[in-house]
């Protein structure tokens, strides 16, 4: 099964829901492999890069999530870094024909995008078309819980259409009254998919693959 993770925009927790849902996968006997197709990062920050973080999770190195030529060492959308770093301009195709998943495939394979939905991903294109190229399974949708949470999900799920969405609330505290109420709307009153923390979208997920192994 293959996922797509994206975000409705910058900072809002990716790489920590996917390496956390990855290693909880793990733990439960599934095998796994995550990939970044490309990630910009500070070069002065103490903080590990995503793909660092990814590959810890899923017992992989760093240069097979993430390629070596494709990291950028500017922190900016990843387009925008390889002009900053005077690096070849790159394409969505590419960085999808890049892609080098372990034999046999794992049961589940998780690909990371950079930034949210709309966030210039390559040259001529973003997570939706990334999307388009590659065809997943399921997208994950992490998001704050927080003011303007509602907003940013339905526009990133209307841009995401039609893979199916999960929409993660990324740092929910069930004690807030707003993280609640936003959680509610999204589920009831949009129909949505939600998930409030890693474990939960684990078991989703785990539901998911056993679906997939019986179709086999």
């Amino acid at each position: 099964m293959l996922v797509v993770c994206t975000g409705t925009g910058t900072d809002v927790g990716k790489t920590w829901i996917g390496a956390s849902v990855l290693h909880d996968l793990r733990s439960r006997g599934n095998t796994v492999a995550a990939r970044k197709p490309v990630q910009s990062y500070d070069p002065h920050s103490d903080h590990p890069t995503d793909a660092e973080v990814l590959a810890g999770a899923t017992g992989e190195t760093p240069t097979s999530v993430c390629p070596p030529q494709r990291w950028l060492e500017a922190p900016m959308a990843p387009p925008m870094a390889a002009e900053a770093l005077a690096r070849p301009a790159f394409t969505i195709a590419e960085l999808v024909s890049e892609l080098r998943w372990p034999q046999p495939t794992p049961d589940l394979t998780w690909i990371e995008t950079a930034g949210g939905v709309r966030s210039p991903m390559a040259a001529d294109g973003d997570t939706v078309d990334l999307c388009h190229a590659v065809r997943p399974d399921k997208v994950i949708l992490v998001a704050d819980p927080g003011l303007g949470t509602i907003n940013a999900v339905r526009l990133s799920v209307a841009a995401l259409r039609p893979w199916p969405v999960i929409v993660v609330l990324n740092r929910y505290d069930d004690h807030n009254s707003l993280h609640n109420r936003n959680r509610s709307w999204l589920a009831e009153r949009d129909t949505l998919d939600v998930a409030t923390d890693p474990a939960e979208l684990a078991s989703r997920l785990q539901a998911a693959v056993r679906s997939a192994r019986q179709r086999e």
